[in-house]
Parts: structure tokens; sequence; C-alpha cells
């Protein structure tokens, strides 16, 4: 497979992106061998088996060079919502639908085998132990950056270690259903689903719609109007309390706040000590 004289259309955390003919796009990663994206290509074919009303990705070719993998997918339809200029009522829409499509999933064996933030959890992953995990691998900085963050960490393992020995189905969770990682045609209906795998899993679907509430608009003068209004619509669509949202939100918080700074220097850090510190959050959890 050589990639050299394609069109390179993006790049990365994982890798580049080229076009290729066919419809098809090439990727070249930048860590993974070709081994190490066989649970993934199994996933992705799950996840086709769903019957989803949008493209998924789908790998269709595997090479190796120089010990890293070389992919060719199938290239997937449409305009990231966040560039589709819509209005905010309708790209509020194409969130919604997403989000209730994957409502509709189950999750199998090969959506379980997947990494979660780049860790083996368990034989079924977890969301209360990925947040114990990280929360005991960045202790330090969490609690010099988050008011009462022992206490808040306590209460928010209760809470998700109550629901989760209630058994309920588990979804195919996306992880970061985000206005870039949404395609939508022209009319703003969702046409694709991208960026599976850094906090995909099997488990809540409430998740999906707390954490897409917030992602709508993470730094914007308006992102606390959007996130009040897609949540409220999320809640109501799929039936979910609005608290226990918050408190996948908080989880969510806990688990990323150093996914891309240890040390907690970074934006994305801050956002989420912002949201440790929201006082519905903390009401949520039961404390102040």
């Amino acid at each position: 497979m050589d990639l050299s004289r394609a069109e390179l259309v993006g790049e990365g955390m994982e890798g580049s992106v080229y076009r290729l003919e066919g419809g098809l796009i090439g990727k070249a990663w930048r860590e993974r061998g070709a081994d190490e994206l066989r649970p993934l290509i199994a996933f992705y074919e799950e996840l086709a088996a769903q019957g989803l009303p949008f493209a998924t990705p789908l790998i269709v070719e595997v090479a190796e060079r120089d010990g890293r993998a070389l992919t060719v997918e199938r290239e997937l339809p449409g305009t990231p919502l966040s560039a589709a200029g819509l209005a905010p009522a309708a790209a509020h829409d194409a969130v919604v639908a997403v989000v209730k499509d994957l409502a509709a999933t189950t999750a199998g064996p090969a959506t379980r085998a997947l990494l979660l933030m780049g860790e083996r959890i368990a034989a079924r992953p977890s969301l209360p132990e990925l947040v114990r995990r990280r929360a005991a691998a960045f202790r330090p900085v969490l609690a010099a950056a988050v008011p009462g963050f022992d206490a808040l960490l306590d209460r928010l393992l209760e809470r998700l270690d109550g629901a989760a020995e209630t058994g309920s189905a588990e979804r195919i969770v996306h992880g970061d259903i985000c206005p870039p990682n949404i395609l939508v045609d022209a009319a703003g209906r969702p046409t694709a689903l991208l960026d599976w795998g850094l906090l995909t899993t099997a488990g809540d679907n409430a998740f999906d719609a707390a954490t897409a509430a917030a992602f709508f608009d993470m730094y914007g003068p308006e992102a606390a109007v959007h996130h009040e209004t897609l949540a409220g619509r999320l809640a109501e669509t799929l039936g979910y309390d609005r608290e226990w949202l918050l408190v996948q939100l908080g989880a969510y918080a806990v688990a990323s706040a150093c996914a891309y700074d240890p040390e907690g220097r970074d934006g994305h850090f801050a956002w989420c000590v912002d949201v440790l510190a929201r006082a519905d959050v903390r009401s949520a959890l039961g404390v102040a």
C-alpha cells in the first residue's frame, strides 16, 4: 500500500489521512501496528451490523510499514456539523437524532474488548472503574484544583456503582459526540459519525447524552445556553433524569481531565475543573 502520491486531507492525533479513489480513504497510523488494530476492526464490523441510519467507519484493508499500520477505509459522506452553517435548533436536532439512534444499539463482545482511554479496564469495561483509575493516577492535580475533590469523588463513585448494580442493558457508547464528529447532509440530517475509539465502550447511553449536550459548545459565549437546551431535549426525548445526566458529566470530567496533559496545564483540564465546580453538578452529587 503506497500513500505517497495520495492527497493528504487531514492530520489527527492517531495519524495522517489521505483521499484515495473509489470513495476510499487511506490512513497512516502514528503508533499502532496492524495487530493492534484487530480489535478496532472487529468493533467496526459489530457497529456496522447495528443497522444505524448513518454511516460509520469500516476498515477494508490493512497493511504495515516500519511497524506502523496503514489502512484503507470507506470515505464517509457529509459535511461536519460544525461547518454546516445550520441554525442552532437544526444543529441540536442532529445531535439528538444521533444519541437517540445509539440508544437502540446493543453492545457485543467486540465493543467490550476495546481499550478505554488506552487502558484495559476489565473483562467487562466499567465507567466506575475508569473513574477510579484516573482519579487515583491524577489525584494530586485534581485535588489541588477541585474544591473538596475527595468527597466529590466518593459521592460520584457511590452513584455510578449503584447504577452499575442494576444490570441495565449495555449500549454502544461513542464517548465523543461533538459537532466535528457528526456529518450531515444539506438538510441537516446525520449521514455519518466519526472518531470512535478513545471513550467508546459498552455502557449507559446517558453518558453520550450528557457529554453530547456539553460538547456542542464547550468554550463559546452561548455554551451554557446550548448545554441547558440540549440536555433538556435529550432528557425529554430519551426519558433520562436530568440529575443523572449531571452525574454522568461529572464522571467524564474526572476521567478525562488529564487526558491531554497529566499536569493539568491545558484548556481541557480547566474545562473539566469548571464542570466539577458547577453548582448543579455538585448538587446532583450531594456535595457543597
